[in-house]
């Protein structure tokens, strides 16, 4: 209790107690720590404190490993890119850890993929107690985006729907490779591949990936569609849950632009990229497969380019042209609200259509009979100079930092990219890194996981403008 003294005489009448009297009681309530965390903070902090754990526990948790254990920087490494989902690795995740070793990666990769926050939400649902303020801040955006949908529901179909895809996932990969493996060996890479795709990690149970797989259709398409639908973004799924339901039950419901802009935009990038990986690669890393296969997987390479990480092919003997198509794609990345990374189909598609309509001398940005907010073209603007500005940085310093920096100039470019991106892909050097430059890459995928997702958070809280808020005069500036 706070007391402090009041200004004039009590009222006439008052039977407070003399001792009391001139003294003002107010009750102060005090803020537990954990309550001045913004929604940002809150998701930042739960990446970093899941990686924490799975370096720990990757270093002293027995029966991981085949032999040597690996070492603090290397246990960071993998955790990070098990828990960003990125799927780099410095060890061959098949040889190196045991069963026991691979699930416990598999345990990081499925929780960073769904997001702490999203387990959380699940077990508020699941008391059936409302979600505080907090938690509903984190799903950014959605009654502005897609007034139709329930932020409460959302949160439990992030779950719903990745728990049932993979498992549907899991068991037609479990029955394709019966075959190959034997019903008992199957099951667990099955259930390993299927979380790993849909999570677009790229973490692999094989040494060689999915090279083994380029005659089998069956198995890449399963693969893709698992890639395709984790990249899609829990928002968009939710609207076609919805879409569906309303067909059935006879009513009318309107996709939201951001679905429509999501499934357009995939389906441009996915379409794009088969006809030209098909092409650069027909006679080249595509050569000793049969005609029929070549095309399957110049499609599968350009899923897996934006954030699966997943291969078929090795980039390190793939043309020139091939490797930097791949570097724009996982630019791009998935779409928001998936388990996907990069800058997002989302900013790619609006940086278009603002380029587009500038020379067409119009100053607002249309698409399907809607115009998009200024707010939102700037935030697309700006997210796109910080992710340049942070991959080139990346670049210059494995460029810097390793002895054959300049020799493999593309290579560099390519972790870099594929580092923030948060894909895995990689043309043979991540093994090569030196101590410093795993260490520039360990941050790269940090920030290229959380990095957008915290950005969506912060710029969802619109703050109203202050009283004493000012501009100060405009006065143009000539570019181009």
């Amino acid at each position: 209790m706070l007391f402090r003294r009041r200004r004039g005489t009590p009222p006439v009448g008052d039977r407070t107690p003399g001792w009391l009297q001139g003294l003002e009681i107010r009750s102060v309530r005090r803020r537990r720590p954990w309550q001045n965390v913004s929604g940002p903070q809150l998701l930042v902090g739960s990446f970093l404190l899941l990686i924490a754990l799975g370096t720990v526990g990757l270093r002293t948790l027995p029966g991981l490993y085949t032999g040597e254990p690996l070492g603090w920087l290397d246990a960071l490494f993998t955790a990070t890119s098990a828990v960003c989902v990125t799927g780099l690795i410095v060890v061959d995740t098949a040889t190196w850890f045991t069963p026991a070793g691979q699930a416990f990666i598999l345990l990081m990769i499925q929780l960073g993929g769904l997001g702490i926050i999203a387990f959380t939400s699940l077990v508020i649902v699941a008391l059936g107690r409302r979600m505080s303020l907090r938690h509903e801040t984190l799903s950014t955006g959605v009654a502005q985006v897609a007034p139709a949908v329930n932020a409460l529901g959302l949160a439990r179909d992030v779950v719903r729907f990745t728990l049932m895809i993979e498992a549907a996932g899991a068991l037609l990969l479990y029955l394709l490779w019966i075959p190959r493996l034997g019903w008992r060996e199957a099951a667990f890479p099955a259930v390993f591949h299927a979380v790993s795709a849909f999570c677009n990690a790229g973490f692999s149970t094989f040494s060689d990936s999915l090279m083994g797989f380029q005659r089998a259709p069956l198995t890449l398409l399963v693969i893709m569609a698992l890639i395709v639908l984790g990249g899609l973004g829990f928002l968009t799924l939710e609207e076609l849950s919805l879409e569906r339901r309303s067909r059935r039950e006879d009513r009318r419901f309107r996709v939201s632009l951001h679905s429509r802009i999501v499934l357009v935009t995939t389906v441009v990038l996915l379409v794009g990229g088969w006809a030209a990986f098909t092409l650069l690669e027909w006679g080249g890393t595509f050569a000793g497969l049969p005609a029929w296969a070549r095309p399957l997987n110049g499609l599968f390479m350009s899923v897996t380019a934006r954030t699966a990480g997943f291969n078929t092919v090795d980039y390190g003997q793939a043309g020139a042209s091939t490797n930097f198509l791949t570097i724009l794609l996982m630019t791009i990345g998935g779409s928001p609200g998936g388990t996907a990374g990069g800058m997002k189909t989302t900013t790619f598609a609006l940086l278009g259509l603002v380029a587009l309509s500038r020379l067409r001398g119009r100053e607002v940005t249309s698409l399907f009979g809607r115009t998009v907010p200024e707010e939102t073209i700037q935030r697309a603007v700006g997210l796109f100079v910080v992710f340049f500005a942070v991959v080139t940085a990346g670049i210059l310093c494995f460029v810097t930092l390793q002895a054959a920096g300049t020799e493999r100039f593309l290579a560099w470019m390519f972790e870099a990219a594929s580092a923030f991106g948060t894909v895995g892909l990689s043309m043979g050097a991540t093994g090569e890194l030196a101590p410093g430059s795993r260490v520039v890459a360990i941050i790269l995928m940090y920030v290229g996981r959380v990095g957008p997702l915290a950005f969506a958070a912060a710029i969802a809280l619109s703050r109203p403008t202050a009283a004493g808020e000012f501009r100060y005069a405009y006065e143009d500036v000539v570019v181009g």
